[in-house]
C-alpha cells in the first residue's frame, strides 16, 4: 500500500501564515466571521498537527484563513467608526509617539497613539492619528495630550489627521529613556551643523521630521529615502556591532547581549511598525541560532507579516510602507542569497560587497510596487545606492560618537564631530550630484496587472535559479560521498577551495 504523503512542519507553518494574510484581505470585502468557527478549527488544527497528512494541511489552511477573516472583521467595525467621524468636531486623548516639531504652517505637529475619544461619544479608537495645532509650546514623546479638532480619516500609517486643533498636555512623561534620547539629540544638534545633524538623526533613529525639505527631495529623487527611515537595516547594523562586542563571550552572553541591544533600540527609537517587524525577525533568528536550529527565511518573513497584520489589519489594507518593508526583506533574505550562491558559491568578501548585493536585491523586489504607486523612478538610483549605502554603517558610528561628545563633553564636541562631518557631507554631496543629472527621472504607467506580471517574472527567475542551486548542492554532496571510499576530495570541492 502506498504511503500517504507527508508535509513538513515548515511547509504547514508557511501556508498557515499565508492564509492568515489572505483571510485579512478577504475581511475587507466580506462580512465578519463568528469567533466560534476559529476556536473549532484551531482545536482541530492542534489535534491533527502532528499527523502531517493531507487532512492536517487542509485544517491548517482553513484555520489560518478563518483567523485572518475574524480578526479583519473585528477591525472593520472600527473602520466604520472612523468613517462616521469624518469632518466632525472631536475631542481625543492619547499619548504622543514622537517629539513635536513646527510644520510649514507654524503648527505644532506630532503623531498620537493609545487613543480614547471623549466627544461626540466615549470609547476607544484604533491606530494612530497625526495631530497639528496650537495651545502648547512643546510636546514630548510620552506626554498625555488632549486634542480638540476636526477629524479627517486617512489611509496609510495614520488612520486620521486633526489639523488646526487645540491641544493641552494633561500628563507629562518622566521616562528616563526618553530623557536620554532628547539629551543625545540636543548633543548631536550642537556638535554638527544643519542639515548634517538632522541627516545623522535620520540615520541613527529614523527622525525625518527635522530634515530640511530640499534634502528630503534630493534623497527621494535618487531612491535614498530608505537610509533615513528607521528599519531593519539599522537593526542589522546594531546586530553586527553586538557580535563584534560580545564575540569572545559565551553563546549565552552573546544571545542576552544582542537581545538587550534590540530592546534598547526599540525603546530609543519608539515602537514604529518597521522596526517592530525587524525586531521580530531578528529575535526569531537569534533564538534559532542559540538553540542550534535554522528557520527558513520565507517562514521568518511570513510569520512576521502575519503577526504584525493580526495586530493591526490596517497594514494589509492601506499601508504601502508595510508592503515595501516585507518586499525588501524578501529581497535581502531570499533573492540576495540565491543570486549570491549562483554567482559566487559563497558570500562576497567584505561588507561593501554584501551591502551592495542586499541593496540590489531589495530594490529589485520593491521597484514594481514603487512604479505602480508613484509612477516615477530614476535611472541613477542604483548607482546612487552603490556609492552611498556602503558608507552608512561608518556614518552611523561616527554620528553616534559625535552625539555622545555633544552630550557629555560639549566644550570639544565640534572637534569630536569632525570625522562624522566629513562622511555625512560626502553622502549628501553624492546624493545631490546624482539628483542634478538632467533627464534621469522617468515616468512609467504601471497598472495592477503589469505589476503582478513583473513580480511573477521575478519569482519565476528566482525559482529557476534556486532549483539549479539545489541541483548543484546535490551533485556536490554525491561527489563528496563517493570520494570517501577513495579517501580523496572531488575535483569540484578542490576548485571551490582554491577560489573561495
Amino acid at each position: 500500500m502506498e504511503r500517504a504523503k507527508q508535509y513538513r512542519r515548515t511547509t504547514r507553518l508557511i501556508l498557515l501564515c499565508f492564509m492568515v494574510l489572505l483571510g485579512l484581505g478577504w475581511a475587507r470585502i466580506a462580512r465578519g466571521l463568528p469567533l466560534a468557527y476559529v476556536w473549532a478549527l484551531g482545536l482541530l488544527a492542534i489535534l491533527t498537527f502532528r499527523k502531517a497528512r493531507i487532512a492536517s494541511l487542509y485544517t491548517i489552511l482553513a484555520f489560518g484563513f478563518c483567523l485572518g477573516w475574524w480578526r479583519g472583521g473585528v477591525y472593520m467595525s472600527h473602520v466604520r467608526e472612523l468613517a462616521a467621524l469624518s469632518k466632525q468636531k472631536v475631542v481625543i486623548t492619547g499619548t504622543a509617539l514622537s517629539d513635536s516639531i513646527y510644520d510649514n504652517k507654524s503648527q505644532l505637529s506630532f503623531d498620537m497613539g493609545n487613543l480614547q475619544i471623549a466627544s461626540p461619544y466615549q470609547g476607544k479608537l484604533v491606530g494612530k492619528v497625526g495631530v497639528s495645532g496650537f495651545g502648547e509650546s512643546m510636546v514630548y514623546r510620552g506626554d498625555e495630550v488632549k486634542v480638540s479638532g476636526s477629524f479627517y480619516p486617512a489611509r496609510g500609517s495614520v488612520v486620521a489627521y486633526l489639523s488646526y486643533s487645540q491641544m493641552d498636555i494633561i500628563g507629562q512623561s518622566h521616562s528616563v529613556i526618553f530623557s536620554i534620547t532628547r539629551r543625545f539629540t540636543a548633543g548631536l544638534l550642537s556638535s554638527l551643523p544643519e542639515p548634517l545633524a538632522s541627516f545623522a538623526l535620520g540615520l541613527l533613529i529614523g527622525q525625518r521630521n527635522t530634515l530640511p525639505k530640499d534634502v528630503t527631495a534630493i534623497l527621494s529623487a535618487v531612491g535614498l529615502t530608505h537610509i533615513i527611515a528607521v528599519s531593519g537595516y539599522n537593526l542589522t547594523i546594531m546586530m553586527h556591532a553586538g557580535r563584534k562586542l560580545f564575540g569572545k563571550r559565551s553563546k549565552f552572553q552573546i544571545y542576552v547581549g544582542s537581545q538587550a541591544l534590540i530592546i534598547g533600540f526599540l525603546l530609543v527609537t519608539g515602537l514604529s511598525a518597521s522596526i517592530v517587524r525587524a525586531a521580530i525577525i531578528s529575535t526569531l533568528s537569534l533564538g534559532a541560532w542559540y538553540y542550534g536550529r535554522t528557520i527558513k527565511p520565507l517562514l521568518l518573513i511570513l510569520f512576521a507579516a502575519a503577526i504584525t497584520a493580526l495586530w493591526n489589519p490596517f497594514y494589509v489594507w492601506s499601508d504601502i510602507g508595510w508592503y515595501l518593508s516585507f518586499l525588501a526583506f524578501f529581497g535581502v533574505l531570499i533573492v540576495g542569497p540565491t543570486i549570491r550562491k549562483r554567482l559566487y558559491n559563497s558570500e562576497p568578501r567584505g561588507i561593501a560587497g554584501e551591502l551592495i548585493m542586499e541593496t540590489l536585491s531589495a530594490q529589485l523586489m520593491t521597484l514594481p510596487l514603487v512604479l505602480y504607486i508613484f509612477k516615477t523612478s530614476n535611472f541613477l538610483a542604483l548607482a546612487a545606492n552603490i556609492m552611498v549605502v556602503p558608507l552608512i554603517p561608518l556614518a552611523m558610528l561616527l554620528s553616534f560618537i559625535a552625539g555622545m561628545g555633544g552630550m557629555l563633553i560639549p566644550a570639544v564636541a565640534g572637534w569630536i564631530a569632525w570625522p562624522a562631518r566629513i562622511v555625512l557631507t560626502y553622502l549628501i554631496d553624492m546624493a545631490t550630484m546624482f539628483s542634478r543629472v538632467p533627464h534621469m527621472q522617468f515616468k512609467v504607467i504601471v497598472n495592477l496587472a503589469s505589476m503582478l506580471a513583473m513580480y511573477g517574472a521575478i519569482l519565476l527567475v528566482i525559482l529557476i535559479v534556486w532549483r539549479k542551486n539545489n541541483k548543484n548542492d546535490i551533485k556536490l554532496y554525491q561527489e563528496y560521498t563517493a570520494s570517501q571510499s577513495d579517501n580523496k576530495l572531488p575535483r569540484s570541492v578542490l576548485s571551490e577551495g582554491r577560489t573561495g
